[in-house]
């Protein structure tokens, strides 16, 4: 895959390829490490593309598999693009081994809870997020990861040949005050607008769903346009990432994605969903914690203030709050699950 935008891929590209004429000729790790005299830890992360080829590395391989000129042009060039310095070095990024397989992905499946995709996020958002997620970090270096989510954000979706982008979010993340309620509004508005674009998907799961068919809180399938190159699961953590590429890993994860597609709402039906949420006059919950110790929440039959009833009739606290009242106290339940 000469001419990759990320060198991440073609290593892996090149790794894929190694590990193909190895097995062909029966050849175990450490037999050819023996036969190049390097140690077996170097020819597995080779192969699986944790590591750069040097030019003797990728001749002393062409050497040993007897390739033609033309493949070991081919391998010198994956080696070459694997050495570039990635776009997204300068940011420093802590997830930088995903966004160099997201760089050349040609179909990226994204499930998560209570945030918005960071592909689809505005600035404000994003900021508000990693000011949360990151707390000791200095504003300069939460802007410099802002603008880093940015570029992919333009770089990836919005490329010449774009990839396919398919999110599914639950309900809870158009509803959740992120920043502030304009921030909110504006990012609910670009979720619309990105969500008209060819090449993006956006689902929401409804409450009345039910319970989610996944046991984590955020994956992504990664998808390329080589046929060698296999799917990848990637698995945000607290700690640390995992990346799986296993078969019965990624056909699990597959079948998560199918499982959610299955209860999720349109895309048609997302967009009303989005619509009616922006153009509540206040469109997210106003729930005030207790103001003493030991001082209970307000409970449905004292009136709740809710996102979902402006456009019902329900009776308004001053200009724009709904109640609900007892009356309405099933749907709220119906809504929130």
């Amino acid at each position: 895959m000469p001419g990759t935008s990320s060198p991440t891929v073609s290593r892996r590209e090149l790794g894929a390829q190694l590990r193909a004429l190895r097995t062909r000729r029966g050849w175990t790790v450490d037999q050819v490490a023996e036969r190049l005299l390097i140690s077996p830890s170097k020819v597995s992360r080779l192969e699986t593309g944790q590591r750069g080829a040097s030019p003797r590395d990728i001749r002393d391989l062409c050497d040993l598999y007897g390739l033609g000129e033309e493949e070991r042009r081919h391998l010198g060039d994956l080696a070459k693009a694997g050495k570039q310095q990635p776009w997204w070095q300068p940011f420093s990024l802590r997830y930088s081994t995903y966004v160099g397989l997201e760089a050349d992905a040609t179909l990226i499946r994204d499930f998560g809870l209570g945030v918005v995709p960071g592909l689809l996020q505005t600035p404000d958002y994003a900021r508000a997020v990693l000011m949360a997620t990151f707390p000791s970090h200095a504003p300069d270096e939460i802007e410099n990861l802002v603008e880093g989510r940015i570029a992919r954000q333009q770089r990836v979706l919005r490329a010449e040949n774009p990839p396919d982008f398919q999110a599914i979010i639950e309900p809870s993340v158009l509803h959740r005050v992120v920043g502030s309620t304009t921030i909110m509004r504006t990012q609910l508005r670009q979720l619309l607008e990105a969500s008209e674009l060819p090449n993006v998907t956006v689902r929401v799961v409804p409450y009345e769903a039910g319970a989610l068919p996944v046991a984590t809180n955020k994956f992504i399938i990664l998808s390329f346009g080589s046929p060698i190159l296999p799917d990848v699961v990637y698995i945000e953590g607290l700690t640390g990432d995992l990346f799986m590429e296993r078969k019965e890993d990624i056909d699990m994860y597959r079948g998560a994605f199918r499982a959610l597609e299955a209860i999720a709402a349109t895309p048609d039906d997302t967009r009303d969903i989005l619509n009616s949420i922006v153009q509540l006059p206040i469109p997210f919950p106003r729930v005030s914690r207790p103001s003493k110790p030991g001082a209970t929440m307000p409970s449905l039959t004292r009136g709740y203030v809710c996102p979902h009833i402006g456009q019902s009739g329900e009776s308004q606290r001053g200009a724009s709050q709904a109640i609900v009242r007892p009356a309405s106290a099933r749907r709220l339940r119906r809504l929130t699950g």
